[in-house]
């Protein structure tokens, strides 16, 4: 294999070990209310109200950690989630304070026919484990697909990329715990960055198809002919990342909390399928195929 794609493998390595070490000694992921549990509170606001304003409120309350969403037909129903208080006189404590800062600002809220639930961390664990096959299950009809429409080892190559893509995701969720939390949208963010790598692995390796056919290239190495495919589609893979990240880095600037628990994922995810189609897969395609070849002789 081409030595810069080692030492970027080295770099993937490097990550992974860093994030595993930190689990390891009791900093892993940081995992959200959607995976740990907690209370949640709905209040029929009367009008449209700003999510801020109440995660501010909660915040001056003494909750420090809170998720404030947007519900209802017309848009004007709270639904805060907070950790688990424990008794039902912290809840209602609670509740009066949020209560009485809230309708200051909003005097159309409803407190009659507010609701307080807990809800556990099964449904999260569910979600994590349907996620994993989903995961799984694609990588296995990419695999599939990948072998059928170029060859095997591009399918090995490209379901590889895969699996480094999302462990760099979940690595940088370790590394980031302090600045980010695991929830339902990283899954949607993980999920979204499969479909995203593997499309920027299939251009390349239909360049390297095309040109493993041309005359020019008969007495060129697998190893050369990837980085002859990198370089043609270079062009075309800065232009569409530049675009994605433009729009996702917009988001997690301008965008509340619970966006950017979606767009930082979304954002390491892209760099990182950038990274293994340019830097990695091809090379790891060529490694394969002559280690192959190598063995049938």
């Amino acid at each position: 294999m081409k030595k810069s794609a080692l030492i970027c493998l080295a770099v993937s390595l490097a990550v992974m070990v860093t994030a595993l070490i930190m689990s390891l000694c009791g900093y892993g992921i940081n995992f959200g209310l959607d995976f740990a549990g907690g209370l949640i509170l709905k209040y029929e606001m009367g009008q449209p109200f700003d999510t801020g304003l109440v995660e501010k409120t909660l915040k001056e309350t003494g909750i420090e950690e809170c998720t404030v969403s947007v519900s209802g037909e017309e848009g004007t129903t709270m639904q805060a989630r907070i950790p688990s208080l424990g008794s039902e006189d912290e809840i209602q404590l609670l509740q009066a304070a949020l209560e009485e800062k809230l309708l200051a600002q909003y005097p159309q809220m409803e407190t009659d026919t507010a609701t307080a639930s807990y809800v556990g961390p099964v449904a999260g664990r569910t979600l994590v484990r349907n996620a994993v096959f989903s995961v799984l299950l694609a990588a296995a009809l990419m695999l599939i697909y990948i072998a059928f429409r170029f060859d095997f080892a591009s399918g090995v190559a490209a379901v590889a990329g895969l699996v480094h893509d999302v462990l760099v995701m979940l690595s940088f969720m370790v590394i980031f715990r302090n600045f980010i939390q695991m929830n339902s949208s990283f899954i949607a963010a993980m999920l979204t960055i499969v479909g995203y790598s593997i499309n920027n692995t299939i251009v390349i390796f239909d360049r390297i198809r095309e040109n493993r056919k041309k005359p020019a290239s008969s007495g060129m190495t697998r190893s050369q002919i990837a980085d002859l495919s990198v370089q043609e589609s270079l062009g075309r893979t800065i232009n569409t990342t530049l675009t994605t990240l433009v729009t996702i880095v917009s988001l997690y600037v301008l965008g509340v909390s619970a966006i950017r628990e979606f767009s930082l994922p979304i954002i390491i995810g892209i760099l990182a399928g950038v990274y293994s189609a340019n830097l990695i897969n091809g090379y790891v395609w060529a490694a394969f195929e002559d280690w192959r070849l190598g063995k049938r002789k």
